[in-house]
């Protein structure tokens, strides 16, 4: 790989490659009160992000490119083609090779050495960042704040917390240099995230001792910490200072907090907060709504989430996937089948598609609901179909529950045509399916048909049970066909099984 090009290289940095809170987000901020750029080489950072509560990168897709001209005045080192040639080698490989190409380098400034180091960061690579950070001295160079911003950043990033603060203390205690507000918030992130608390609220103090002013992103952490440990009324509280403090909060603010009044059963609250937070001017988008969705589903409570999602599509805010099928999965699981079939066709209409085990819960509800509502049965056997022809993979329980119910609703061909499908596919259906199918035939006076179903057994590697056989020999009596009975009988002792009813 060449290391020489005729013209400046510009590496262009996406927020988007960042998953998580410790990522370049707030890098709007970190080069006015950290870096002036020499003449060397420039660099551009505009983006200006706000922090959500539920995920930091939400608005990431939406931001401008972050632009880094690198110039070096011998041999214009180029970034981008170095950093990817180090994330296609295999893992073991990178240390070496970037120890082999990196310890002759020269380095200008440390605003050059900053621009790799932050570069391998986002590129995901924190271990080869603090590698080089490590031999800073070696280039005759002195890191500046934005260096060790970058330096705890990476600790945040493989999830060494305490050596993050660690970093901190030592730029302040020792260097003298006080970490941007975005720098101490990916820290306080990072112990929040993993219900640290304590930590959290010490960094936060931390903070205010060296005059660094939190911003609505670091209480948005702060809130989401304290619901994520179950700690609402905190949480709560602290909104209400944010608000005293004329500190104005977003919409990601109080989507922390209705996440958590959610998640312990007070939805209804949280519904408050929502109304509160429009009336202030704020917009709520989908995560908003998915956490009412998430918190009525709980509760016991779907059918409010219906009203929610008419609500949301009334404030063009259009559902997600996990806004329908998590709506869906309540509906069905406190036996809402009507409302969930409504739901579902309406997750259809918005071109989105429920995911395997959803279809497979619907299509088990509604078989089960048209034994008694014989109206479903015509939706069921359509959701049927389009799982078969979708390559949907159908389970056996959900198989001979709609065989059941074809049996049900008096559709014995379509039953015995989707039995025969089931064994020619090579799967045994369960006994009692097999059974349902019997039954259905001698009810309507079928017995031979009934008889060929007992031998299709046989080729289901399934042995005929007590039913099978009293349900045969049952029909043969009601006939009065003594013969058939007995031949029946006398093959069931033959298999070993001993029917209750007997010929006569």
């Amino acid at each position: 790989m060449s290391s020489l090009c005729a013209a400046p290289f510009t590496l262009l940095l996406s927020p988007v490659q960042s998953s998580s809170l410790d990522s370049p987000l707030f890098a709007n901020s970190y080069r006015s009160s950290h870096c002036k750029r020499t003449q060397h080489g420039k660099l551009v950072v505009t983006a200006t992000l706000s922090l959500s509560s539920t995920n930091p990168t939400e608005h990431a897709r939406d931001a401008p490119v972050h632009s880094i001209n690198l110039v070096d005045s011998d041999d214009r080192f180029r970034v981008k083609d170095f950093i990817d040639t180090i994330r296609g080698l295999p893992t073991k490989e990178r240390t070496e090779f970037f120890s082999t190409h990196v310890k002759d380098r020269e380095f200008r400034t440390i605003s050059d050495f900053n621009d790799l180091v932050m570069a391998l960061f986002i590129a995901e690579e924190p271990d080869l960042a603090l590698k080089l950070f490590s031999d800073v001295s070696s280039y005759g160079l002195e890191p500046d704040s934005w260096t060790f911003s970058i330096v705890s950043r990476c600790y945040c990033k493989k999830n060494h917390l305490d050596e993050a603060k660690r970093v901190l203390d030592h730029m302040v205690e020792e260097k003298g240099f006080h970490p941007d507000v975005s720098t101490v918030t990916i820290l306080i992130n990072g112990f929040c995230k993993r219900g640290r608390l304590q930590r959290a609220f010490e960094v936060f103090e931390f903070m205010g001792r060296i005059g660094c002013k939190p911003t609505v992103q670091t209480y948005n952490c702060l809130l989401k910490g304290l619901c994520y440990v179950g700690r609402v009324e905190e949480a709560f509280e602290m909104l209400i200072k944010i608000k005293k403090d004329s500190m104005k909060p977003d919409i990601y603010t109080y989507t922390a907090v209705m996440d958590g009044f959610c998640k312990v059963g007070r939805s209804d609250e949280a519904v408050e907060l929502l109304d509160e937070a429009v009336e202030m001017g704020l917009t709520p988008n989908v995560v908003t709504y998915n956490t009412l969705f998430n918190g009525y589903c709980k509760e016991g409570t779907p059918l409010k989430g219906i009203g929610v999602l008419k609500q949301m599509k009334q404030r063009n805010c259009m559902p997600d996937y996990i806004s329908y099928s998590t709506l869906l999965h309540g509906l069905l699981k406190w036996g809402k089948l009507r409302s969930a079939l409504r739901t579902y066709k309406e997750m259809v209409g918005d071109s989105f598609e429920a995911d395997e085990r959803m279809m497979n819960a619907l299509l088990r509800g509604l078989c089960r609901k048209s034994w008694k509502e014989k109206d479903l049965l015509e939706s069921a056997y359509q959701l049927f179909e389009k799982m078969k022809n979708g390559f949907y993979v159908i389970d056996l329980s959900t198989y001979g529950l709609m065989i059941k119910a074809l049996c049900m609703g008096e559709k014995i061909e379509e039953a015995l045509d989707n039995l025969h499908n089931l064994t020619r596919m090579g799967h045994s259906p369960h006994i009692i399916t097999f059974n349902t199918v019997i039954g259905a035939l001698c009810a309507e006076g079928r017995v031979d048909e009934a008889l060929l179903v007992l031998i299709l057994m046989d080729e289901g590697r399934r042995i005929p049970d007590r039913i099978s056989y009293n349900l045969l020999i049952e029909e043969c009596n009601r006939r009065k066909c003594l013969l058939g009975a007995c031949n029946i009988y006398g093959a069931a002792l033959k298999r070993g099984v001993i029917p209750n009813r007997k010929p006569r």
